[in-house]
C-alpha cells in the first residue's frame, strides 16, 4: 500500500508538473506544447496505477502462501502431539495391565504360603513329638550305661575330654614341630639364593689399600731441593704433614709412608705445588700444607656429594656428606672404606629388592652403616654405636639409625632392614681378597700410639713416623718449657713401653719452638 502512495503521489506530480510546464510552454510557445505535456502527464499516471496493481496482487498471493504453509505446520504439530498423548495412553493402559497381573500372582503367592506354613506347623509338632520321644529312650539308655559302667554321664564325658585333648596336644606339638623344621629348611635355601643372587649381580672394583704413596719426580735433582740444607725441609714437611718421606736411591721417587691415607694425600699434593712452585722452605712449606688442607676439606665435600648422586641416596646432612668423603682416604682391615660402603649400599638394595622391600632406605643405610670409623673426635664408643649416635643426630630415619648401630649385634635390632646391613656388611668384607688383618692391626698400633701421646696436656700435634718406630710430639711452646719436655720425652716412652705392646723400639721425639711473628707496613 506504501508503494502504491508513492507512485499516485509520483503521478500528481508528473501532472502538476507537466501543467506547470505546459502554462509555461503556453506563455512562451504554442498551443500544441501544452497538449504534449498533457498527454505525458496523464500516461505517468497511468502507468503507476498499473505498478501499484500489480505489486498489489503479488503482495496478496504471497499472503495467501504463507498462510497456507503455517497452516500445514499447525497441522503437522497438532498430529504429532495427538500422537503422543494416545503413546502415554497405551503405556498407562501397559502398566495397568502389568500391576493387575503382580497383584494376582502375589494373591496367589500368599495363598500358596499360607498353605506351606499349615504344612510345616503339622510337621514341626511332629518333629517335637519324636524328639520328646528320643530323649526319653536316650535318658534310659544313659542310666542303663551308667550301671553297667559305675560311671555317671559327666565323668565319662570329662574323661573323653581329657584324652581328646591330650592327644589332638600332641599331634599339635608334632604338627608345630614339622611346619618349623619346613620352613627353617625354606628360609634357609631362600636366604642363600637371595645371597648368592645379591652377590653375582654385585662386582667389587678396589684392591687392598697400602701404607705407602710413591711420588714421582722429574728428575733426582728436586731431591736435593725437598731435603734442603741439614734437612731442614724434609723435616718441615714432615713436622707438617705428619708423613714419614723416605728418599732414596729410587730414581725420580719419593716415597711417602703414612697409615693415615688423607695425610698422605695431603702431603702429595703439597709436594706436588711444592716442586711445581720451586720456592721449597720451611715457611713456604708450611703455608702450602695449610692451602692443601683447606682443598682437601673440598674434595672431600664433592666426593661425598657425587657418592651420595651415584647412588641415589638423596636428602643428606651436609656433616653426613663430608663424613662420607672421608671415607675415601681411610681403610677398614686395608680394604677402602668408601669403596666399602659404597658396595655395602649396592648389596643391600639389591637384597632389599629381591625382600620386596624398600631397596632407597636400605641403600641409605648400608651407605652410612661406618661413619663412626671417621669421627671429627676420638671417642670411646664402638664405631657402630657412635655412627648411630652420629645418624641420630643429622635428622636421619630411625630405621637407619638401628641399622648402622645394631650391624655388629651392640643393639637390638628392631627393624627388618638391620639384618639386611649386617648380612651385607659382611658379604663386602669377608669376600676373597677384600682385607687383610695384619695391615687393620698395623694401623690400630698407630692410632694408638698417636693417642696415647696426645693424651698429655701441652701436646699440639702427634705423628707415628718411619712405620711406628719413632714419634714425634710436638709441644705448645706456652705451656711446655725445655725442661718440661725432656721429662714429657721420657714418661711417654715409659707409658709406651709399659702399656703397649711393639716390636723392636720406638723413639720419641718432643719438638719444642717458640715463633715471633710481626708484620711490616
Amino acid at each position: 500500500m506504501d508503494n502504491i502512495i508513492i507512485y499516485l503521489i509520483v503521478g500528481v506530480v508528473a501532472l502538476a508538473a507537466g501543467i506547470f510546464g505546459g502554462k509555461i510552454l503556453f506563455a512562451k510557445n504554442t498551443e500544441k506544447q501544452i497538449q504534449d505535456a498533457e498527454l505525458q502527464a496523464e500516461r505517468l499516471l497511468a502507468e503507476a496505477k498499473l505498478k501499484a496493481d500489480t505489486y498489489k496482487k503479488e503482495r496478496e498471493i504471497e499472503a495467501k502462501e504463507r498462510f497456507a504453509s503455517m497452516k500445514i505446520e499447525h497441522e503437522k504439530e497438532a498430529l504429532q502431539r495427538m500422537q503422543k498423548v494416545v503413546e502415554g495412553e497405551n503405556r498407562i493402559k501397559q502398566k495397568e495391565q502389568s500391576l493387575n497381573q503382580k497383584d494376582a500372582n502375589l494373591d496367589k503367592q500368599i495363598k500358596e504360603n499360607e498353605t506351606i506354613k499349615e504344612n510345616l506347623n503339622k510337621q514341626t509338632d511332629i518333629v517335637n513329638k519324636k524328639r520328646t520321644e528320643l530323649e526319653k529312650h536316650q535318658e534310659e539308655h544313659i542310666r542303663r550305661l551308667e550301671k553297667v559302667a559305675g560311671l555317671t554321664a559327666e565323668d565319662a564325658k570329662a574323661q573323653l575330654i581329657e584324652g581328646l585333648k591330650q592327644e589332638a596336644h600332641a599331634q599339635a606339638i608334632t604338627l608345630q614341630q614339622e611346619i618349623i623344621e619346613d620352613a627353617k629348611l625354606k628360609a634357609n635355601k631362600e636366604a642363600r639364593k637371595i645371597v648368592i643372587q645379591t652377590i653375582q649381580r654385585t662386582a667389587a672394583e678396589q684392591a687392598i689399600e697400602n701404607s705407602i704413596t710413591v711420588f714421582n719426580l722429574e728428575s733426582d735433582e728436586i731431591k736435593g731441593s725437598i731435603i734442603g740444607r741439614e734437612g731442614r725441609n724434609i723435616r718441615a714437611i714432615e713436622a707438617a704433614t705428619g708423613v714419614d718421606l723416605i728418599v732414596d736411591d729410587t730414581p725420580e721417587a719419593i716415597v711417602l709412608s703414612s697409615f693415615d691415607p688423607l695425610r698422605r694425600e695431603i702431603a702429595r699434593l703439597s709436594l706436588q705445588r711444592l716442586v711445581a712452585d720451586g720456592r721449597i722452605h720451611p715457611a713456604r712449606i708450611e703455608e702450602v700444607v695449610e692451602k692443601t688442607k683447606r682443598q682437601l676439606d673440598d674434595q672431600v665435600m664433592e666426593i661425598g656429594e657425587r657418592t651420595a648422586i651415584e647412588l641415589g641416596v638423596h636428602g643428606l646432612h651436609k656433616e653426613l656428606i663430608r663424613m662420607v668423603g672421608r671415607m675415601r682416604f681411610r681403610s677398614s682391615y686395608g680394604q677402602n672404606l668408601l669403596m666399602h660402603s659404597r658396595e655395602t649400599a649396592n648389596l643391600c638394595g639389591i637384597m632389599a629388592a629381591e625382600l620386596g622391600m624398600n631397596p632407597k632406605l636400605a641403600k641409605r643405610a648400608g651407605l652410612l652403616h661406618d661413619i663412626g670409623k671417621v669421627p671429627d673426635e676420638e671417642t670411646e664408643l664402638s664405631h657402630a654405636l657412635l655412627g648411630a649416635k652420629l645418624a641420630e643426630k643429622y635428622g636421619e630415619n630411625p630405621a637407619v639409625v638401628n641399622a648402622i648401630g645394631a650391624h655388629h649385634d651392640e643393639m637390638e635390632m628392631q627393624y627388618v632392614i638391620s639384618p639386611i646391613i649386617q648380612a651385607c656388611d659382611a658379604i663386602s668384607g669377608a669376600r676373597p681378597g677384600a682385607r687383610r688383618e695384619i695391615m687393620q692391626q698395623y694401623i690400630q698400633r698407630i692410632k694408638d700410639l698417636e693417642n696415647l701421646a696426645a693424651s698429655y696436656n701441652g701436646v699440639e700435634k702427634a705423628y707415628a713416623i718411619q712405620a711406628g718406630r719413632e714419634l714425634r710430639v710436638i709441644v705448645e711452646a706456652d705451656k711446655v718449657t725445655d725442661g718440661e719436655s725432656d721429662k714429657l720425652s721420657f714418661e711417654i716412652a715409659q707409658k709406651i713401653q709399659t702399656e703397649m705392646t711393639f716390636p723392636g723400639q720406638i723413639k720419641v721425639t718432643v719438638i719444642r719452638e717458640k715463633r715471633a711473628v710481626n708484620i711490616a707496613r
